[in-house]
């Protein structure tokens, strides 16, 4: 993997980005070159629109980005990326023509734009037809071997074997006889030399997976592992990577203490977040004023009560905070109390099933996020009775409470909506990798694949 300001992308996924973004400026001039021919007018030379050629491109390929066409079901399935890539490509061409409207002569004209669509659907189809055949295959993984043979070295097994993953695992090293999960592990006694047999294997990683390390840690094998030039890495920080989550399963204080990340030089990347979530926010509260008044009026004659619905929930360092949402539940939904939502909630009214399912109902907490209460990207946040409990459940709950709730994050668009203890737990998994390994570059990775859950809303409830 490659690892972007902390955050990693799989070797595969940033392969197959590049070449769409070098077909996307290919589409782009064979479209300017037709309809120059077409009304007989001197194409000129590449340099002189290769602004507009990039402005197309990266425009496209955002739209790529944010709609999921390279997650993992659309490296697995043509039929699940080609629907992605039409969306996307459709996305970007209203994106650029609303551009031209507004700044004529900022992007291509809109009837080369046409001609680009089709161009760049067939370019990145036939991209995905001949890299995936390859993409998958394991000359695009990384070979691992794995020090253990127990239930952790059991869970990378099937971590490996998921159609998504980037690496395969080429053996697996009892160091014990203890706990034994995986028949076909090479006992350690029938190897000379354990740093020549990885290399022998062309292994670029070795994963320790040992399930008590006390007095059991082979130091001499891994520094001769590591003197071989062979990456050697912890299991939690093996998982994290390949996750993209903190597994609440087999971490320690000490790991969390002693890893990379929650990193204490975050001062100008707060104040650019703080600046963007003022300007962002102040933005959206005037476009989306007649969205809130149209749906807050809507929301009156659909059902008594109030149009807004408020509620105290806990935000950054566990201080309160008041919530404002579009209310979608009845009046008299916690008569009872405070409970999680259920699949087809009986509470939620029938305005409420739309406007929770495109987020409509978000929209007011960017009173929140212009006040400071809330940015735009960070774990959710919750009831406080809800709160209480998760922290007598889970460990290290009270630390996602470190870093500001946000509207999106990374559990949101990463989980499905849970409603149970062990949803919480997952999603927890999630918020605690932000929190960890928090950059702007993250949080618009996330503001760009929200537009994926608004458009699928997987779980929305």
């Amino acid at each position: 993997m490659i690892r972007l300001f902390k955050h990693y992308i799989p070797h595969a996924v940033l392969l197959l980005g590049l070449f769409d973004l070098a077909l996307l400026i290919v589409a782009g001039e064979a479209a300017w070159l037709v309809r120059a021919s077409q009304i007989e007018m001197d194409a000129g030379p590449i340099i002189e629109r290769f602004g507009l050629l990039m402005t197309f491109a990266v425009i496209v390929w955002t739209a790529m980005i944010a709609v999921g066409v390279y997650g993992a079901e659309a490296l697995r399935s043509m039929q699940f990326a080609g629907t992605r890539l039409l969306v996307a490509i459709s996305l970007g061409i209203i994106a650029l023509s609303v551009i031209d409207f507004v700044l004529p002569g900022a992007t291509m004209w809109r009837s080369t734009l046409l001609y680009s669509m089709f161009i760049a659907t067939g370019l990145l189809v036939a991209n995905r037809l001949i890299l995936g055949s390859f993409l998958g295959t394991s000359a695009f993984r990384r070979r691992v071997v794995v020090l253990g043979a127990g239930p952790r070295a059991k869970r990378l097994s099937d971590l490996a074997n998921r159609p998504e993953s980037g690496f395969v695992i080429v053996a697996y090293i009892a160091m014990t006889e203890a706990a034994r999960e995986v028949p076909e592990a090479i006992a350690r006694e029938a190897i000379h030399d354990l740093g020549q047999f990885v290399s022998n294997l062309g292994a670029s990683e070795v994963v320790l997976a040992l399930e008590e390390r006390r007095n059991s840690l082979p130091l001499k094998d891994l520094l001769r592992i590591k003197t071989k030039g062979v990456h050697v890495n912890e299991f939690s920080s093996f998982l994290e990577r390949e996750t993209g989550r903190v597994d609440l399963d087999t971490v320690n204080p000490s790991w969390l203490i002693f890893s990379d990340g929650f990193s204490a030089g975050r001062t100008f990347s707060s104040a650019a977040k703080r600046i963007f979530d003022v300007l962002a926010s102040g933005l959206l509260l005037v476009m989306t004023l007649p969205v809130i008044a149209l749906f807050a009026l809507l929301i009156k004659l659909d059902s008594k009560g109030p149009a807004f619905f408020r509620q105290p929930r806990v935000g950054l360092y566990g201080e309160t905070f008041d919530v404002i949402k579009l209310r979608s539940m009845r009046t008299d939904a916690e008569k009872d109390g405070v409970k999680w939502a259920e699949k087809d909630d009986p509470r939620i009214t029938r305005l409420g099933k739309f406007i929770r399912k495109v987020r409509i109902d978000e929209l007011p907490q960017t009173w929140s996020v212009l006040k400071g209460e809330m940015s735009f990207v960070g774990p959710r946040p919750e009831v406080p009775k809800f709160v209480g409990e998760l922290e007598q459940e889970l460990p290290y709950y009270a630390e996602r409470h470190m870093v500001k709730p946000g509207i999106t994050g990374w559990a949101q668009i990463n989980y499905p909506y849970g409603a149970s203890i062990e949803d919480a737990r997952h999603k927890l998994e999630y918020d605690l990798y932000y929190a960890k390994n928090y950059t702007p570059f993250l949080d618009l990775l996330i503001l760009l694949q929200t537009l994926r859950v608004v458009l699928w809303p997987e779980g929305a409830r």
